[in-house]
């Protein structure tokens, strides 16, 4: 008859409450994964499933109880950081949505907005566009993959009982996500210039002949321009997405590590 000690049961469930909790909050908190749509069973499914396969090669977990004072603020660390990390990795896709608000808007399609459920919120239509673009490129890549890899290599830097600073890496969060904007005027830089020079002829046109309406034919014009611009840069898009995933796995690594 097999026979298991409570120790040997507290060992047992230890060696996945830790790696879990901290797995389960970026599965929460990531793009794609964390997306709304994304059932909710089938995210602490996929949370329990990645926990199964990594805690065998993890290093050596905590001895301390999770139902203890010292386990109970161990648990709230290990959330804050798998959300932090989930959050390095979501400033991109914010990025990538702004670009796509400042270029509609230069456009004149701010006002066409359809409900995102990336970001549960109602964004201009060329926002949601290069959202999704973002989302088939970073599956494309296999960055799904690349943020559980990241993940497990948090724990190999970072264990469960490792001393953290919590302040460091909430800074190195907030130095991230100042890059939204440097990065969404970066990719709508392109379509912004050719939009400018649109709007400067047009100027220069009304000042040549006054009784030209130019609500009337400035509005076609300037969304001409912008469609045609856009599918002209797209194919230079593609590179910047795959730079700003690089930079965001890397600050999901400093947000962990520090």
């Amino acid at each position: 008859m097999i026979t298991v000690t409570s120790a040997q049961l507290d060992a047992w469930i230890m060696l996945i409450v830790w790696p879990l909790t901290r797995i389960l909050a970026l599965v929460a908190s990531a793009p794609v994964l964390g997306n709304q749509q994304f059932p909710l069973t089938a995210k602490i499914g996929l949370a329990v499933l990645l926990t199964i396969l990594v805690a065998p090669a993890l290093p050596a977990v905590p001895t301390v109880s999770p139902g203890s004072a010292y386990g109970m603020l161990l648990l709230a660390r290990e959330i804050l950081i798998g959300i932090g990390m989930g959050l390095a990795m979501r400033v991109v896709f914010a990025a990538v949505n702004m670009a796509g608000d400042i270029i509609g808007l230069q456009m004149g399609l701010g006002f066409a907005q359809f409900y995102d459920p990336q970001s549960s919120a109602h964004v201009p239509v060329v926002g949601q566009f290069l959202g999704l673009l973002a989302t088939l490129v970073f599956l494309s890549i296999n960055g799904h993959l690349l943020l559980i890899a990241t993940l497990v290599e948090s724990f190999q830097n970072v264990p469960p009982e490792a001393t953290l600073s919590l302040a460091a890496g909430s800074m190195a969060l907030v130095q991230w996500g100042s890059m939204i904007i440097q990065a969404a005027v970066q990719l709508s830089l392109p379509l912004i210039a050719a939009l400018l020079i649109t709007n400067s002829a047009l100027a220069v046109l009304t000042r040549a002949s006054p009784q030209l309406n130019i609500f009337a034919i400035g509005f076609p014009i300037t969304l001409g321009v912008g469609f045609i611009a856009l599918l002209l840069v797209l194919p230079y898009m593609i590179p910047g997405f795959e730079r700003l995933f690089e930079q965001g796995l890397q600050a999901m690594m400093k947000v962990a590590s520090h």
